[in-house]
């Protein structure tokens, strides 16, 4: 059984009558659902290390995870990575007593990579003297092996860092 309505659209100067058939408009509604419950799953269901859409792969660099943070999702880990590099090198900070005395100040800038296995290894230091740039170099070797390394694609990749020391001596 068909059902048949007349929808009657009222403007102004113009009266129309459209009619309508409730099995398309039930079949449209569900269609509509349909449509919405499929585009809802594939945007939550994208893994957190890359996407796929239209032929096109995307990798999404996952970073290393300190030790400590291995809990949550991968915004929290890079948060707690970030929190705890920083702890680190505020806490290992050590101003070269003879830089110290001769009031010698400067940015250095260490460039280092974590490597698969979750070790550091400093690539580059620049900038300040000799022994500023050793101070910031011997900071960033002393940070511990990472629990895990950095990924991309599900497998461990190095991801390469830079970080800026001042050292001011305030004088």
């Amino acid at each position: 059984m068909i059902l048949h309505f007349w929808i009657i659209i009222h403007t102004p100067t113009l009266k129309v009558q459209l009619p309508f058939n409730l099995n398309l408009i039930l079949t449209m509604k569900n269609l509509l659902i349909a449509v919405c419950i499929l585009f809802s799953t594939t945007i939550f269901a994208q893994q957190e290390w890359g996407d796929v859409q239209k032929n096109t792969v995307t990798l999404k660099e996952i970073g290393p995870i300190w030790p400590g943070c291995e809990k949550g999702n991968a915004a929290e880990r890079d948060n707690c990575f970030n929190n705890k590099l920083a702890t680190h090198i505020a806490k290992n900070f050590k101003y070269p007593a003879d830089s110290y005395k001769k009031n010698e100040e400067g940015r250095v800038i260490v460039e280092f990579i974590i490597n698969e296995q979750g070790m550091v290894e400093v690539k580059n230091v620049s900038g300040g003297s000799i022994a500023l740039q050793e101070e910031a170099k011997r900071n960033i070797m002393a940070m511990p092996k990472m629990a895990k390394p950095g990924m991309m694609g599900g497998k461990p990749r190095t991801i390469k860092f830079t970080v800026p020391f001042t050292f001011k001596t305030g004088k």
